[in-house]
């Protein structure tokens, strides 16, 4: 099994957050991590940083998590994800996502048109980007042509991982990605709903199911969990998160969060193994403490060597 984190919207508050994000790399290296997932902020490149991340800390996937397509085209991603790649000599995942229409519409100005088609074309797009470095691709919503195309030296190809959890996205994500990244999706909808449609889009090859959830070790249960409810209401209120979570059978996202001493932790880590994830990835690892930080990123180590 592996298992991984993806660190906090909120920067740290060090002098350098850069710095900070090379040292907390370096630390789930050495706690025995697999991975490490950087989100994209409107001020922070999260392909630069897992650059800049893998290049300093060897042995160590590094990964965005996720870009959002709309407003990034295709031509500037893959130029980002193959520097990237090449920097990390083979170690750089390339995950994207649609975002939600609300922050789309307002934060770009543009219209949320067509999503499942737009994603489609840019996979297709990007695919053979990240493959060759050459594109002339002309579809509904998307064009890309590279009218000086070439391969970078050093920049294998980039495995793409979508955010995808409803079934048109899977059916597209199975077909043309290499997993998917689904966030707040409980063990049962991993297994009824994601990797059934994963499995089918993609003729039965094998995907990546990387499962991400809110979760932290701690010995202030009630505390930490009152923090998720507080950091993660708003999930409910947007109709991707809002639908995995009336699958799971649950009210509010945090009651997805992972929040308990090692045994809990390690028991719910299982369970989204059994279901059919092939990853467990952590986020909000700044609900508790930094004790707490310390001791979740040990026992995901453990459960990888494990």
């Amino acid at each position: 099994m592996t298992t991984g984190v993806s660190f906090p919207f909120a920067h740290p508050t060090e002098p350098n957050a850069v710095d900070t994000y090379v040292g907390l790399t370096r630390e789930a290296a050495d706690a025995g991590l697999s991975h490490v997932w950087f989100a994209q902020l409107y001020d922070f490149d999260a392909p630069a940083m897992a650059a800049l991340a893998g290049r300093e800390v060897p042995g160590i996937e590094v990964a965005t998590g996720i870009v959002p397509i709309f407003g990034r085209h295709p031509l500037a991603v893959a130029a980002q994800a193959r520097t990237a790649q090449a920097a990390t000599h083979g170690r750089f995942t390339l995950g994207l996502g649609l975002s939600a229409p609300f922050i789309v519409e307002s934060a770009y100005g543009i219209k949320w048109e067509r999503p499942i088609t737009y994603l489609r074309e840019y996979l297709e797009a990007i695919r053979t980007l990240l493959a060759d470095g050459e594109a002339d691709y002309q579809g509904e919503t998307l064009v890309a042509k590279n009218f000086l195309p070439g391969a970078l030296p050093g920049a294998d190809p980039v495995p793409i991982i979508v955010a995808a959890m409803g079934p048109q996205a899977l059916k597209v994500t199975g077909e043309l990605a290499d997993g998917t990244l689904p966030y707040l999706a409980a063990p049962k909808v991993i297994e009824q709903h994601i990797v059934p449609a994963l499995t089918k889009a993609s003729g039965g090859a094998k995907r990546r199911v990387v499962a991400t959830v809110p979760g932290v070790v701690t010995a202030n249960v009630d505390e930490v969990k009152a923090t998720a409810r507080r950091q993660l209401e708003l999930y409910g209120s947007i109709p991707s998160y809002r639908k995995v979570l009336d699958q799971a059978g649950v009210e509010h996202a945090a009651d997805v969060a992972v929040i308990g001493d090692e045994e809990t932790v390690a028991a719910e880590v299982e369970r989204f193994f059994d279901a059919g994830a092939t990853d467990v990835v952590f986020s909000n690892t700044s609900l508790g403490s930094a004790e707490d930080r310390k001791r979740t990123w040990a026992l995901l180590g453990e459960l990888a060597r494990s």
